[in-house]
């Protein structure tokens, strides 16, 4: 279920908002939902599948831990105070078609931005994207590329469809998806869904995207956005081409 458009847009259209707090929280402003998003896997750490779990009950307003320290996670108990949390923000805050590398193919264009990257994987699923781009001349092929792509909750990946002549996106509900990987061990960032603003310690507005990650472990080098810091060290180049 695809929607034509482009991958990031200027203006806000969402009431609610993320506001990261200096060496604090994400305040979650404007009664946004909050889902649990696990990454299903079938024999192995490649995964098949998204599971939607339950809708956690929130307030309008509530705080997600930034520093992967609380003890009432998802949400923020005042432990980042204790623990000292540095979570300056180090995000240039490029665009995205800036960014991104393109791979053409001879049915479509794949834009990758790889410091997005947030590990979830969906890329490898029945063939590695970057192996296919050149293959998608077959239906088959070009079609597992877009679903991939799609899949990618940070939007590292991004489709340009040449016959059609735009980009493909998914379309998406608003909302905030809290990432689990049961099969690495490790929860992974908040899936900002469909456009919802993100604004930074003094007011800037990111780059208002489909799809982003933002970290909740604290270790991105790339703050407020995941950089695969939550991942299994050893097992870093699963999320390399």
């Amino acid at each position: 279920m695809k929607n034509m458009g482009n991958t990031g847009t200027d203006e806000p259209k969402s009431n609610g908002k993320i506001q990261v707090t200096k060496d604090g929280p994400y305040m979650v402003l404007g009664g946004i939902p909050l889902y649990r998003m696990i990454i299903k896997c079938d024999h192995s750490i490649t995964p098949s599948e998204w599971v939607v779990g339950e809708k956690l009950e929130t307030p309008s307003n509530y705080a997600l831990c930034r520093c992967g320290e609380t003890s009432n996670k998802p949400f923020c108990d005042g432990t980042h105070i204790k623990n000292n949390f540095k979570g300056t923000e180090t995000s240039k805050n490029t665009p995205f078609e800036t960014m991104a590398n393109s791979i053409e193919g001879p049915k479509i264009t794949l834009k990758d931005a790889e410091i997005l990257c947030a590990s979830a994987r969906f890329c490898h699923r029945n063939g590695d994207i970057w192996n296919q781009i050149s293959q998608t001349n077959e239906a088959k092929i070009k079609e597992n590329c877009i679903e991939n792509a799609c899949t990618c909750p940070s939007g590292r990946l991004a489709i340009v469809d040449k016959e059609a002549g735009n980009a493909v996106e998914p379309k998406l509900d608003q909302a905030i998806g809290l990432i689990e990987d049961p099969s690495i061990g490790r929860d992974g960032p908040l899936w900002v869904r469909s456009g919802i603003p993100v604004y930074s310690t003094e007011g800037k507005l990111y780059e208002i995207r489909n799809r982003m990650t933002l970290c909740r472990c604290g270790k991105s080098t790339n703050k407020p956005f995941c950089d695969s810091s939550h991942y299994p060290e050893e097992d870093h180049t699963e999320r390399k081409k």
